[in-house]
């Protein structure tokens, strides 16, 4: 069977040295999570990225720029090292289209800009969609001056994947600091915080209406909803509050779609499928983070409670059918 990985992320030299050069007011502090081998790793978009697939059963990656993305940057420059790093992702899906695809890095510094980009990376690069990060300095997905990205995605019928960030430093000092350096970098990043991030975002946009005004923007969180999709019974309670047109659980229904994330949890599986329905589940290994050897994404499908017809949704079928290919 097919399995195609759509949370697979990549990292060029240019990309980290503008990091670097960066103002740290809103910056991201864990540069040293992609050190080392993992530095390797997302740096490869050749031999040594296809030999991982073919070790963990995988078929075709959908690229996409790590964390923090271009979010941290000035406008000017991240225009211009969106546009580079979508020519980057477009040129190694047309090397070898067998095993890629790709994601649209955006200049959300630009948010007019980086709505032209979207259109330029589906219409002209073949690009399959979006990944973004939540905030943008202090701003969040929700902010008016992001809605032409939406609109934007809404009308060219891709995704936008919301990917985690850290959080902002005050919020890292009251909640996830304390600990001592490497515990507090871990607690507020993949440990936690990191996952509070990109699900508040989801529901940020559910409540300013955002789904309301755009009934079929689609939106992807990964590591199974990002936390916030196991709350959907309280979260309803917020629908009521905002009065919004439908309920949190029903934009859940009609407006998103969860991906694995490289956590293998078939609990996971079965909860996230009660609440978005088989037709919305992704599959994903969060290469190179989440990497495990011994063949573990393809033993994961294999051994997944489902049933052959949920199974090809899962492995493949439902992210053509997104993205158009089916």
């Amino acid at each position: 069977m097919k399995l195609i990985a759509i949370e697979e992320h990549f990292l060029t030299s240019d990309v980290r040295r503008a990091w670097a050069e960066a103002p740290t007011v809103f910056g991201d502090d864990g540069a040293s999570l992609h050190l080392g081998e993992m530095e390797d790793r997302l740096d490869d978009l050749g031999a040594g990225r296809i030999a991982l697939m073919d070790e963990g059963g995988v078929d075709m990656q959908v690229l996409s720029l790590t964390t923090p993305g271009l979010h941290d940057l000035a406008p000017a420059a991240s225009v211009d090292l969106a546009c580079r790093t979508n020519e980057l992702v477009a040129a190694t899906v047309a090397g070898r289209p067998d095993r890629f695809q790709g994601f649209a890095a955006l200049p959300t510094p630009a948010p007019e800009r980086a709505a032209l980009e979207l259109d330029r990376s589906v219409r002209q690069l073949g690009l399959k969609g979006a990944m973004v990060c939540g905030r943008t300095g202090e701003m969040n997905l929700d902010h008016l001056a992001f809605r032409p990205i939406f609109e934007t995605a809404a009308a060219l019928r891709v995704p936008v994947f919301i990917h985690p960030q850290m959080p902002q430093r005050p919020v890292r000092e009251v909640y996830y600091s304390g600990f001592g350096d490497a515990v507090d970098l871990a607690f507020s990043t993949y440990g936690l915080g990191w996952h509070y991030e990109a699900g508040i975002q989801f529901l940020r946009l559910a409540l300013a209406r955002v789904f309301d005004r755009l009934p079929d923007l689609q939106i992807i969180l990964g590591h199974w909803g990002e936390v916030v999709l196991f709350y959907t019974e309280r979260l309803d309670s917020l629908s009521r509050v905002a009065k919004l047109d439908r309920s949190i659980s029903d934009y859940m229904r009609h407006n998103l779609y969860v991906t694995a994330s490289g956590m293998f949890s078939p609990s996971y599986l079965q909860r996230a499928i009660e609440i978005v329905g088989a037709d919305r589940i992704l599959f994903s290994t969060d290469h190179p983070y989440q990497y495990k050897p011994g063949g573990r994404a393809r033993a994961f499908l294999a051994q997944a409670p489902l049933n052959a017809q949920d199974k090809e949704k899962f492995a493949f079928a439902n992210w053509e059918r997104l993205t158009g290919a089916a």
